[in-house]
């Protein structure tokens, strides 16, 4: 039996346009292909995407061996300061993504763990999340739970 060589790590910026190709490749197993865009202008988009808002969204990587097979992206949120913490921020998990072949294997939570583990090396408050039905079960598994008081609403901007 091969053991397998698993590592989480923060993505490298040569590397975001493998990253870009999972973004794209869930939106097709989705079943909701672009029709107006093209994988490589997409790709082209999304790296740039990534580097202007480097300090705002970290992305980590779940590596088998040599090939990255997930993705989670943390998006940090200064919040308002108050007279008992003055700097203050929150995050948002977004994107988290593991190739068909490799879930319902542990891997996703240990993505999900490492974006966490920033996300207390940083100091933030809260991590939220808005996940689908089939991912609720990996991420109460790494403590996340309903909260009455986290509302959301929707604007008319698209859904994505």
């Amino acid at each position: 039996m091969k053991v397998e060589n698993i590592t989480v790590r923060q993505a490298e910026p040569g590397e975001l346009g493998t990253v870009a190709g999972l973004r794209w490749r869930w939106i097709v197993e989705n079943g909701t292909a672009p029709e107006t865009l093209d994988r490589d202008d997409f790709e082209r988009h999304f790296v740039a995407w990534a580097a202007e808002n480097a300090s705002s969204h970290r992305c980590m990587v779940l590596v088998r061996d040599t090939e990255i097979i997930g993705m989670a992206w943390l998006a940090i949120v200064s919040r308002v300061p108050t007279p008992h913490a003055l700097n203050r921020a929150s995050g948002d998990l977004q994107c988290v993504y593991v190739v068909p072949q490799a879930r319902d294997t542990g891997l996703g939570g240990r993505l999900i763990d490492a974006v966490l583990s920033t996300a207390r090396d940083l100091g933030l408050e809260r991590v939220t999340v808005h996940s689908t039905s089939r991912a609720i079960p990996a991420y109460t598994r790494q403590g996340f739970e309903n909260s009455p008081r986290l509302l959301h609403t929707r604007t008319n901007a698209s859904p994505s």
